[in-house]
């Protein structure tokens, strides 16, 4: 039996690029390839990179499960919610169902992020962290988050994990950083990181810099993102064993970049623009982070797990299986002048 492929968030950044690219990245044979929407109006949008939509409340359990059963889906590529692992879990219970039924292989993918593991998490760096390491789930599971919202989403990617091993599904955890570049999707084509930086500036007048330390941040161009994508499927398509559960982390980063270069390459470009007075980017003071915070819509204290942190967390698993980002990790601050006229231009 052939796999049946089920994709959400069809309309955001990521998923739209990954969809965007999917008829051009000659994959292996597979029977359908199903997207989630939400609206009438999505339906043909997403017929148009060879998708059959699907319409059902991804929250609701029994509609899920009757939509993976009845459609026979064995991938399922979750792209909507890092936050929380319920309806995830109850993927994973169908996913097992239709295991059971058919004996083929089943596989679930969570879209996480790369707060998950930097210092907002508890996570070491130094030394850096790879994601093929086979003690990386332990690390998750020991570590202290410093916001509750890091320590729910770290707790989502475990119980995700220690779901799928116990039903049987081979899971997967896919870890965008530093997004940036123009998405090739109908819907959202921006990232929201590099809007977050935009966003404060225009409030402020200026570009400030949470975190004194001069810490960095792994990056990707949203193509190479979807390719990373792409090339897990491949995989999965080819029925090769690549890394999953405990060991099934993949970092869609292409290397790292210090904050400090890319406030500073922002900042040129909004200067340019007439957005901000200077191109100088200061330390952030009490009352910066308080119009910061405004922006954001959060607590003064958590606007460093916004728009800073440390993360080294290094990309290793996706080259294994043969992912080969195409831009270079500079290509994040020598494209942030583009950055700032794409966000400028989508109000």
């Amino acid at each position: 039996m052939s796999h049946n492929i089920l994709v959400t968030g069809a309309s955001g950044y990521l998923g739209g690029t990954f969809l965007a690219r999917w008829s051009s990245a000659n994959l292996p044979a597979y029977h359908k390839l199903y997207a989630l929407v939400r609206k009438e109006e999505q339906k043909e949008a997403v017929k148009a990179y060879g998708a059959e939509p699907l319409i059902f409340n991804i929250k609701d359990d029994a509609s899920t499960r009757t939509a993976i059963i009845e459609n026979k889906i064995t991938i399922v590529y979750y792209l909507i919610d890092a936050s929380a692992a319920d309806t995830q879990v109850k993927i994973i219970e169908a996913l097992a169902e239709v295991k059971k039924q058919t004996g083929q292989d089943v596989h679930f993918l969570q879209t996480s992020g790369a707060k998950l593991f930097s210092s907002h998490a508890g996570i070491q760096t130094d030394p850096p962290v790879a994601d093929n390491d086979s003690e990386l789930y332990d690390l998750q599971k020991r570590s202290q988050a410093r916001w509750e919202p890091v320590g729910k989403a770290v707790s989502t990617n475990n119980a995700i994990i220690e779901a799928a091993v116990r039903y049987g599904v081979k899971s997967y955890i896919f870890i965008p950083c530093l997004v940036y570049g123009k998405g090739e999707g109908f819907g959202n084509q921006i990232s929201i990181q590099t809007v977050a930086i935009v966003n404060c500036a225009k409030k402020l007048g200026k570009v400030y810099r949470p975190d004194a330390e001069n810490y960095s941040w792994p990056v990707c161009h949203v193509v190479d993102n979807a390719k990373l994508y792409l090339e897990i499927v491949r995989n999965i398509l080819s029925g090769n064993e690549i890394g999953s559960g405990k060991n099934g982390y993949y970092l869609a980063g292409s290397g790292t970049v210090a904050w400090n270069d890319i406030y500073t390459a922002m900042a040129r470009g909004l200067a340019a623009r007439k957005i901000v007075d200077s191109a100088k980017v200061e330390l952030v003071d009490d009352h910066a982070l308080e119009g910061m915070a405004s922006v954001l819509k959060c607590p003064k204290e958590m606007v460093s797990l916004f728009l800073g942190g440390n993360c080294t967390l290094q990309a290793k698993h996706g080259p294994e299986i043969g992912w080969n980002p195409e831009y270079l990790p500079q290509k994040a601050v020598e494209m942030a002048e583009a950055e700032v006229d794409l966000i400028l231009q989508h109000p």
